[in-house]
């Protein structure tokens, strides 16, 4: 029988409701407003992940900058 979901699958979904967490109770910035993890992508060496978010409440090109200055 044949495995339902990768490793590499796992450990993505497991990085997106990490994130999301984290996201949600330990980012208080009044500049990032509400963010939404969508999808991670993670490569099969495990080495990269792409983080892909939704922001809800204002331009996501500032947000994104935002974010990044926070993280």
């Amino acid at each position: 029988m044949a495995r339902e979901f990768g490793r590499t699958q796992r450990v993505a979904d497991y990085l997106r409701q990490e994130l999301a967490r984290l996201l949600q109770t330990g980012l208080r910035d009044p500049r990032i407003g509400m963010v939404s993890v969508n999808e991670v992508e993670v490569s099969r060496d495990l080495a990269h992940a792409k983080v892909f978010v939704t922001f809800m409440e204002r331009d996501s090109e500032a947000a994104a900058k935002d974010l990044l200055d926070v993280l």
